[in-house]
């Protein structure tokens, strides 16, 4: 299964992917039933999850909403870190995952819009270097795992900046490499084989190393790195929801 899902990532291109790959993953949910891990998403339980990346990381992706282990931690902290599931707040979602848009869309005290430039699950259809929307227009702002993709990824944070309103606050997580004190990017790095080799995946332009705060403070924000999943969350609590352990939340304000 782990090489099977690995070859399909590789070879079949995202936005085909985010169009149908729920349908055959809630089939092999029914193999999967059990009760070792639970997603905070959806509230579905599993013996285990199934494996997810290119890498094929074990007991990742939830098996009926899709979520990762990254979805099933920011979930947690929305929850109890934020006023996201109680206030009423404008939330601007680029590049929406599916495990969260059905259940964004239904919450009463959100004025949800999703974007991406190529995703088919997003409304609005758009460059974030150039977010077509007014300067202070939403509470809330999510950009998971994009960075590492984009141009100019201070001019990405410094747009997601100016849309936000004064208060307003977002979470803007990437994949990072914590051996390394600084951001490694080399424009020069072209070829595909040699950008995975150097960025862990062939269509990003960077690495991030422990200086991404920093690179989102350039963006304009007030950067809080909050260990949450690291200071907050019992060892129980982290292997019954199967998070990445060593995640840092990313949560910036305006």
């Amino acid at each position: 299964m782990k090489d099977i899902i690995s070859w399909v990532l590789r070879h079949v291109p995202r936005k085909y992917l985010q169009l149908v790959s729920h349908f055959g993953v809630k089939v092999l949910s029914v193999f999967y039933r059990g009760k070792g891990v639970e997603c905070s998403v959806c509230g579905s339980e599993f013996r285990k999850f199934l494996p997810y990346g290119r890498s094929g990381r074990d007991n990742a992706l939830c098996p009926s909403c899709l979520s990762l282990e990254r979805h099933r931690l920011m979930y947690l902290y929305l929850q109890r870190k934020t006023p996201f599931f109680k206030a009423n707040l404008k939330l601007l979602h680029v590049a929406p995952e599916y495990c969260f848009i059905d259940r964004f869309e239904k919450m009463k005290n959100l004025d949800y819009i999703t974007a991406d430039i190529e995703s088919p699950l997003a409304k609005v259809k758009m460059d974030i270097h150039q977010i077509p929307f007014e300067a202070n227009t939403f509470d809330v702002a999510f950009c998971n795992h994009v960075m590492e993709h984009v141009d100019d990824d201070i001019k990405a944070m410094s747009e997601l900046y100016r849309v936000l309103k004064p208060g307003g606050w977002a979470i803007i997580q990437s994949p990072q490499d914590w051996s390394r004190a600084e951001t490694f990017e080399d424009p020069t790095i072209t070829d595909p084989k040699e950008r995975e080799k150097h960025y862990w995946q062939d269509d990003h332009l960077r690495l991030f190393g422990r200086d991404y705060g920093k690179r989102l403070e350039k963006g304009g924000f007030k950067v809080t790195e909050d260990r949450f999943v690291m200071n907050e969350l019992s060892p129980e609590e982290v292997k019954r929801f199967a998070l990445p352990a060593n995640e840092v939340i990313y949560f910036c304000q305006k």
